[in-house]
């Protein structure tokens, strides 16, 4: 087994001993090193997207002093949620092993697969995302755009 998806299992094993959440561990590995490393917090925190991915992205761009995590490779013990692929992709990450997949982790309760068919239009959303028109949300956007120091991500 690779040292760092079992370093990952063992953050897992932690989290579930210790009732913080899901049985998910995650690392993150840059220039070959251990940068950060995890498991669920949801039911520690109180935060539902306290997943192992999102904890360890938070320490790395920290640990890096930096959003991007380009030349990162993500181990983790589930297929990442639809948040967490996202995370992924937003940090610019190069790369995720993950052993569980989508199925496995339905299979004891962790199915994100309605989230999947709401963002594809394949389901109707039970939540009411309403648009509110204001110039001044606009103006905000604006302001942004045309600020010459703003840090693009």
């Amino acid at each position: 087994m690779n040292s760092f998806m079992k370093t990952a299992i063992d953050e897992a094993k932690k989290g579930i001993e210790a009732g913080h959440g899901g049985p998910f561990g995650a690392v993150i590995v840059y220039n070959g090193k251990i940068i950060a490393q995890g498991h669920n917090e949801v039911v520690k925190n109180n935060d539902p997207t306290a997943h192992a991915e999102m904890i360890v992205i938070r320490k790395a761009a920290q640990k890096l002093q930096n959003f991007l995590l380009k030349g990162c490779t993500l181990y983790v013990t589930g297929e990442p949620c639809p948040m967490c692929f996202s995370a992924i992709h937003w940090a610019h990450m190069d790369r995720v092993v993950y052993c569980n997949t989508k199925a496995d982790a339905a299979a004891i309760g962790f199915d994100d697969a309605f989230i999947t068919e709401i963002i594809l239009g394949k389901s109707p959303d039970p939540i009411l995302f309403e648009r509110h028109s204001d110039d001044t949300c606009k103006i905000l956007f604006l302001r942004w755009f045309e600020d010459p120091k703003k840090v693009l991500y």
